[in-house]
């Protein structure tokens, strides 16, 4: 088990992260570009696990297209969550169950053709987050596509001295630059480059699809306040952002999709 499971149950056991991705207009922007990385990979013929699925915000967009979708969370409270969402829902090809990302046994090997890990990684140093990709590799099927989210350190760091002034610190300086965590909350959030993710999956045998940023934090201000007008003018930047790998180093989240070789 994670080492900070408690503290990661604690943080979402209210049943927020499920309101997440409406809101806010920024924050909408995580879920809009993780669904544009993903859509090719969802197939009707896709077996798809989805890691920290939370209260199920991807299940519900990607389930009718898809053969089979597992949802696994460490926290109840979501995965009660997504079981009201199936029910309500009428989500059949749809499963949740309570597990963590670094060790699910009782997940037979080579078991699903797309394994999503939208949201452990943001939670675990780099020693436990090889944990996760260990099973990512066990879990899935030769050939197979598999997903990791991330934080950036640089672009968190970075787009938290645009928004405030507090910013640059010497313990943001410590902790975010040369221990990749979070300064305010150091044993909760963890951070990565593009760079050091790509070499670990190549360590656990993935070969890099594609490396890209989903938001930017350097431009919530901007896309908060921008009027409807300017708004939609700043949709093809914002497309652009999220498009070419040279911007995803200074993304907040980013998405490295993989493929797993035979």
């Amino acid at each position: 088990m994670s080492s900070n499971a408690e503290k990661v149950r604690e943080k979402y056991q209210d049943g927020l992260e499920d309101k997440r991705a409406v809101q806010s207009r920024y924050g909408e922007l995580e879920f809009i570009y993780t669904k544009k990385h993903l859509d090719e990979y969802i197939r009707p013929e896709t077996a798809v696990i989805e890691l920290g699925c939370g209260a199920g915000y991807y299940a519900a967009q990607f389930a009718g297209r898809c053969k089979s979708y597992l949802g696994v969370d460490l926290v109840p409270e979501n995965v009660a969550l997504l079981q009201e969402k199936i029910q309500s829902g009428h989500l059949e090809n749809v499963e949740a169950r309570v597990g963590d990302a670094t060790d699910l046994t009782g997940i037979p090997d080579q078991s699903f053709d797309l394994v999503l890990c939208l949201g452990p990684l943001y939670h675990l140093p780099s020693e436990e987050r090889e944990l996760v990709f260990a099973e990512c590799k066990r879990i899935c099927r030769p050939g197979g596509t598999a997903a990791f989210a991330y934080i950036n350190k640089v672009g968190v760091y970075a787009g938290a001295c645009v928004q405030w002034d507090i910013y640059p610190t010497l313990l943001a300086n410590q902790r975010v630059l040369q221990e990749s965590r979070d300064d305010l909350r150091p044993e909760l959030f963890y951070f990565a480059m593009p760079e050091e993710m790509e070499q670990t999956a190549k360590k656990y045998g993935f070969s890099k699809l594609k490396n890209l940023g989903t938001d930017f934090f350097m431009m919530q201000q901007i896309v908060e306040n921008a009027s409807e007008e300017k708004y939609e003018l700043m949709k093809p930047l914002l497309d652009a952002m999220a498009s070419y790998e040279s911007c995803t180093g200074m993304s907040n989240h980013a998405l490295l999709i993989c493929r797993k070789e035979g």
